[in-house]
């Protein structure tokens, strides 16, 4: 039966800005994704990064440059050779997937034997503030299970302080997305015990983490930009002990399952995480987070208005979209 393949561009306002050490977003561009045959059609989402070298005209084309391959019925496993991982893949990947639920009458969770449609502890976000914001904030979600907070490299434990004197009890995970030193990776060793972090997540340039070979951290560290397909684990593996993976960044589901068998075969332990994006790119995510210690998902909880019957987020628990809305018979 014959497909058609639809690419566009798609933007979501945020309910507050968003800020990381690298700057700041007040509204998200994603590439959905869809692709019908007969009666069926599959979606899937994708968020291109700029710290990637990625944008939306680029992932588009890429897209649009695989529609007859697609159209004349390249599968997920085709589709790896056909394009390269990042957000433009990951949209195909998911929608491919999502077509295939619809077709075979069997879901995603079945197909990948994650079936236990079981809410998931997410990071809440703190985003990266003055320290009196950051700790309104924090307040905020001082009963949520786990906590993600943005620092940098100006006043961490500053920021960090803030954060746990108004959230004391939930786990947290600390992330300078790549803007630390070694030198304040090794100072810090003792205060972040001292509070209480459970992950610290790629502090280190991706292209400057070799000096995490070896170091005895008092806390698990990850790795997040310096992860990306399952072919990084060999390089990852005495420098981190834990990686996230990203659909983003893998190009897909297809691709994520196979670094985290990789992953784990090399004793690495797993997080999932995600761009700042709607429910259709978490559904996919919430799956393979059954698999991970951490997950951090809560990118649909910025939006001003998300996809209708999409995540749900209650107290830092994400639960599953409505029946229907990927994957799903």
């Amino acid at each position: 039966m014959p497909r058609s393949l639809d690419a566009r561009h798609e933007r979501f306002d945020l309910n507050a800005p968003f800020r990381i050490s690298r700057g700041v977003k007040t509204a998200i561009d994603v590439v959905t994704v869809t692709i019908t045959e007969g009666s069926h059609a599959g979606h899937g989402e994708g968020v291109p990064y700029p710290r990637y070298g990625e944008s939306v005209e680029a992932s588009l084309e890429q897209v649009h440059a695989v529609r007859s391959a697609i159209e004349g019925g390249a599968d997920r496993l085709q589709l790896l050779e056909l394009m390269p991982a990042g957000a433009a893949r990951n949209a195909v990947d998911c929608a491919l997937w999502d077509l295939q639920a619809r077709r075979s009458g069997i879901s995603v969770a079945e197909a990948t034997g994650l079936t236990q449609r079981r809410p998931i502890a997410t990071a809440m976000t703190v985003s990266l503030d003055t320290a009196p914001n950051m700790a309104r904030a924090a307040a905020h979600l001082k009963d949520v299970p786990l906590l993600k907070v943005k620092v940098d490299e100006r006043d961490p434990l500053t920021q960090i302080r803030a954060v746990r004197s108004e959230a004391p009890k939930p786990r947290l995970i600390v992330d300078p997305n790549e803007s630390w030193t070694l030198d304040l990776v090794e100072r810090l060793q003792t205060d972040l015990a001292t509070l209480g972090v459970d992950l610290l997540e790629q502090p280190l340039p991706a292209n400057a983490d070799e000096g995490l070979a070896g170091l005895r951290s008092a806390v698990p560290i990850a790795a997040d930009e310096s992860a990306h397909v399952a072919g990084d684990v060999e390089r990852l593996a005495n420098r981190y002990q834990f990686v996230n993976l990203k659909l983003d960044k893998t190009g897909g589901l297809t691709a994520a399952l196979a670094f985290a068998d990789a992953a784990e075969a090399a004793g690495l332990g797993l997080m999932t995480g995600c761009m700042v994006s709607t429910s259709l790119s978490i559904a996919p995510a919430l799956l393979l987070a059954q698999r991970c210690t951490f997950a951090d998902l809560d990118g649909p909880v910025w939006l001003k208005r998300d996809r209708p019957g999409g995540i749900r987020e209650e107290n830092g628990r994400l639960h599953a979209p409505e029946r229907g809305f990927w994957g799903d018979l």
